[in-house]
């Protein structure tokens, strides 16, 4: 008996193999994220590629410590690396404690320390999807500049740093050079959001794409000659310029401290300088 036309051939699977889920599409997955090679994964975790390669074929099992390495050599977010202890059969380890959690007191005591040390300029703190979780005296009077209903235009169930920024009644109508700063400012978003690997960083900006203007956005910009991209307000008749600086916790065993940033602000010119410095004297 003839074989059925449309039974699969060898040669078939082997151009089309089928997909592999669980901890083997995990690790291709954060693979392909981070764009390396097998090679280079196995040169950066310190394992063979054979192994790497039959570990993505689910041919071999990993152990724990073995996800733990690989998760680390691939600088998984702990939130994440939970997830893969799970896939691979393992209980996870990485604890998430809110922020009101006694043993949180330290990191947000860190947090607020490093707040109120950078006034009179503006900085505050962002879980992993932007939305605000603490932020300093000068922040919150920049955001008193843009009007007392700032947050309820731009919407959102919290106070969000990329609705701020990237909703059309928010902080954009202010930005002077946005035409410069908005791409690079959403490639670094999502730069952020595929990083993290967080639904809840690309909810934020599915939601917010619709309202951009896609020409603009990913209109290349000649910005390679100045070492650091000012945005520009105007806001109440006054010109602001300035530039973020991004901190994390480097030791972060916590999910909820792993996911913390600090976003700073820091006066791109004497002028702003000195207007902050001036409102803070005031205050």
């Amino acid at each position: 008996m003839s074989p059925s036309r449309d039974a699969p051939q060898p040669s078939d699977a082997r151009r089309h193999p089928r997909p592999v889920g669980g901890f083997p599409g995990l690790l291709r997955e954060w693979r392909m994220r981070r764009r390396l090679s097998q090679l280079d994964l196995a040169l950066t975790s310190g394992v063979s590629q054979r192994h790497v390669s039959f570990l993505e074929s689910g041919r071999a099992r990993p152990s724990r410590a073995m996800v733990l390495q690989l998760s680390e050599a691939l600088d998984v977010p702990l939130r994440d690396r939970n997830g893969w202890l799970t896939a691979a059969g393992f209980a996870p380890v990485f604890s998430s404690h809110s922020l009101e959690d006694p043993q949180m007191a330290q990191v947000m005591g860190a947090v607020s320390m490093m707040l109120s040390a950078h006034a009179p300029f503006p900085a505050v703190a962002l879980d992993r999807a932007w939305n605000l979780v603490m932020a300093n005296a000068p922040f919150e009077r920049l955001g008193a500049m843009l009007g007392d209903d700032l947050w309820t235009r731009v919407g959102g169930d919290r106070p969000n740093l990329m609705r701020l920024f990237f909703h059309p009644d928010g902080l954009r109508r202010h930005v002077v050079n946005w035409s410069e700063i908005g791409p690079l400012m959403w490639r670094r978003a999502q730069r952020e959001a595929d990083a993290a690997g967080g639904q809840a960083a690309r909810a934020v900006l599915e939601a917010l794409a619709p309202l951009q203007d896609a020409e603009m956005l990913w209109s290349p910009v000649d910005t390679a000659l100045v070492p650091v991209l000012p945005f520009a307000l105007e806001v109440g008749g006054q010109r602001l310029s300035m530039f973020a600086v991004v901190a994390t916790f480097g030791t972060a065993q916590d999910i909820t401290a792993d996911e913390l940033r600090i976003e700073t602000l820091f006066p791109a010119d004497a002028a702003t300088e000195a207007l902050f410095r001036g409102a803070g004297d005031a205050a």
